[in-house]
């Protein structure tokens, strides 16, 4: 038989088995890359190990500590431990296996993620072209975006990401070569079991689904083939939106009867029909697809009720790519994603059956819109079509080992720009040590029933490390942004702790339904107007404030500082109209000149000294003051500020610890954050200082 020119391999199951384990291993020691490094900065340690890089990864991880050590038993949001497969595969792991959790979490990405060579060897080897897949499995490994977002310490249900679908993309396509019920078999099960594996796919899976479906039936038609409809009933039966157990039961029996011919013919192309129906027109299958898809062009303010701004235009991964990173993220590199392109294009028009690929690779081109997170999806795709340029060149070369080498040099040149992303991408840990030194005194007082008022970037974490419970997380983000945005940024602390005590005690009252929208009534008959609800809170008049059930803390950390802007923005709405209330100045800046007249900043603003100007490009600013702030031998700040000029209302203020500028109009300087993280000036009837560290400042409500 010929495959493209080139004789079928004959390599035996040990050899296989061999290739499988030394693109794995490779897979592995690429991955340890990053862990060399970071090794070497002790900051990156805690509990002797070093510490995850994704924020989202403490909330699979939480759900772990939660079974395994009792913590967090009041916090709604932790993950059970069957809800997903990255906390049930993390807590047996950290149980049975001779490793802390700490480390479970942070090398498991990578052992769950490497697999994605078995499936990519494995679909190479079904079309007698076991080398290729082999080559191929080595650039699917490490291609730029995959790595991203499974590497050492990438602790998130992402490790599945394109390594699960690549299973069943093999699957199909054995059922398709084989027509064997096997491979049908196991599709189903993955199909079955693919949203408990990685739920955040389940569209793109479904896509999948449905080319098998199309591809298979254009064969009964158009090519009379046999055998067809129990291949569709069997794989698509595990799609269906069944109570699990139920589906595992349809999918067995399903595979007996077909098996032992036990349902006659005539009746199975019914059967195969009723099954595609179910598949496509249950379980809001094409609401779900649709949602997913038009959430990623979200970019604005709601249009119902009240007009709360939308956290995906601040996601910096949701937002639109160009197409340099689109091809740096699928292939390493423009000529290897245009070279990949071509091979895939070319093994599409060669091998009608790999239109099972196309949900993969479209959803990685679609991330020219939606955002770089759908990269990941096309790289196993655009690996193997790169390859197979490779392979189809190749087979025009007479002597095999000249074949072999020219594969291994191409392979090469695919893999250099890839290893190089990886020995350059080097991301810090989510914490250092002294912030988790901060979250861990925390932890130390009052129990897990307090909740912590902090942006959602932090959520997780304060989970994990202090034991304690959040308005807002990595993954409830929504209405209640506005909530906390507030809290954070308004100029009254009097508002900010009675709006504290008020969002936690009517949030567990609830039963953990949306502050904002139960405070005001969002799009009910009865709306509140929220200016004046929060205007009541910031007057002096005596208020009824819920009965205290627990305690509640502001958790004001130095990394806030620079994404305070947009902490800004969610509260910086008037509700019912939408429009933006201000536009507040605030500027973090480090000095590159310091001249005799003149300092210039790292953004580019200059402060003529001695004028007292800042210069905006050609625009000159007058400064209102100077503020410093300097830490004295006692322990306490001081700060001393001269005046310049008394009708300006935008201050520079110098923060000796950090060595930064900030330029602030009124509006900031007044918040609260800058308040009491920068200068320390709180309220002693309202907060009490619990932890103030240089990292970060911690406060509880007194009220």
């Amino acid at each position: 038989m010929k495959i493209d020119g080139i004789a079928e391999e004959k390599i035996g199951f040990k050899n296989l088995l061999l290739l499988m384990a030394l693109a794995y291993i490779f897979s592995i020691a690429a991955r340890m890359i990053w862990v060399n490094w970071a090794s070497g900065i002790p900051e990156f340690f805690w509990n002797g190990q070093l510490m995850i890089n994704t924020n989202d990864g403490y909330y699979f991880a939480s759900g772990v500590q939660k079974e395994l050590f009792g913590t967090l038993q009041h916090n709604p949001r932790v993950p059970g431990i069957w809800m997903t497969a990255t906390v049930t595969l993390s807590y047996f792991a950290a149980k049975f296996l001779p490793f802390s959790l700490d480390t479970v979490i942070l090398y498991m990405p990578a052992v769950i993620s490497s697999l994605v060579v078995v499936p990519v060897i494995l679909i190479g080897r079904l079309y007698g072209m076991t080398m290729l897949g082999f080559f191929a499995s080595l650039v699917a490994a490490i291609g730029w975006s995959y790595y991203n977002r499974t590497m050492v310490g990438y602790y998130d249900s992402d490790m599945f990401s394109a390594m699960a679908p690549m299973f069943i993309v093999y699957f199909l396509l054995g059922a398709i070569k084989t027509k064997k019920l096997e491979f049908a078999l196991a599709a189903s099960f993955m199909f079955a079991i693919y949203p408990y594996l990685y739920n955040s796919g389940r569209a793109m899976v479904l896509a999948i689904g449905i080319m098998y479906v199309l591809y298979m039936l254009a064969l009964h038609f158009y090519k009379k083939e046999q055998g067809v409809f129990q291949l569709v009933t069997l794989a698509i039966a595990g799609t269906l939106a069944l109570y699990f157990p139920l589906k595992l039961l349809l999918i067995a029996a399903l595979y007996i009867l077909f098996k032992k011919e036990l349902i006659p013919e005539k009746y199975i192309a019914y059967l195969c029909y009723g099954v595609v129906a179910l598949f496509l027109f249950t379980g809001n299958m094409f609401d779900f697809a649709y949602n997913r898809f038009m959430s990623y062009f979200s970019r604005g303010v709601e249009e119902h009720g009240l007009h709360f701004y939308q956290v995906s235009q601040t996601i910096r991964e949701a937002g639109k790519i160009p197409f340099e990173m689109l091809a740096w993220r699928i292939s390493g590199s423009i000529p290897g994603f245009l070279f990949a392109m071509a091979g895939y294009l070319l093994l599409l028009w060669r091998n009608r059956s790999f239109v099972v690929t196309l949900p993969l690779m479209g959803i990685g081109i679609f991330a020219l819109w939606g955002g770089l997170r759908f990269t990941v999806y096309a790289v196993p795709i655009a690996a193997i079509g790169a390859v197979y340029l490779l392979y189809v060149i190749a087979s025009y070369m007479k002597a095999k080992r000249h074949r072999y080498l020219f594969m291994a040099v191409g392979t090469a040149l695919l893999l250099y720009p890839n290893i190089k992303h990886i020995a350059e991408y080097k991301v810090p840990t989510v914490f250092n040590k002294y912030e988790v030194e901060v979250l861990d005194l925390l932890g130390k007082r009052g129990s897990d029933k307090d909740y912590v008022v902090a942006w959602w970037d932090y959520g997780y974490p304060i989970w994990y490390y202090a034991n304690k419970n959040t308005l807002i997380d990595g993954g409830k983000h929504s209405h209640d942004n506005f909530i906390v945005s507030k809290i954070l940024t308004t100029d009254s602390q009097l508002e900010a702790a009675r709006l504290s005590r008020i969002a936690v005690e009517t949030y567990v009252a609830s039963g953990y339904k949306t502050v904002a929208d139960t405070l005001f009534k969002n799009a009910k008959p009865d709306q509140v107007d929220p200016a004046e609800y929060l205007e009541r809170l910031r007057s002096k008049e005596q208020l009824a404030l819920p009965k205290k059930s627990r305690e509640v803390y502001l958790y004001l950390p130095w990394r806030m500082n620079t994404i305070f802007p947009t902490v800004k923005v969610f509260s910086n709405i008037d509700l019912l109209t939408g429009k933006t209330i201000s536009k507040p100045l605030y500027m973090v800046m480090t000095v590159t000149q310091n001249k005799k007249e003149r300092l210039l900043f790292s953004n580019g603003v200059i402060l003529d000294k001695r004028k007292g100007i800042l210069l905006f490009g050609k625009d000159r600013v007058p400064l209102k003051n100077f503020i410093s702030i300097e830490r004295g031998s006692d322990g306490k700040l001081k700060v001393e500020s001269q005046k310049i000029y008394s009708g300006s209302n935008i201050s520079l203020v110098f923060a000796k610890e950090y060595n930064r500028f900030f330029i602030l109009d009124k509006e900031m300087l007044d918040s609260l954050y800058i308040q009491m993280f920068l200068f320390e000036r709180y309220d002693p009837d309202l907060f009490e200082p619990v932890v103030i560290s240089l990292w970060a400042k911690i406060y509880r409500v007194k009220i």
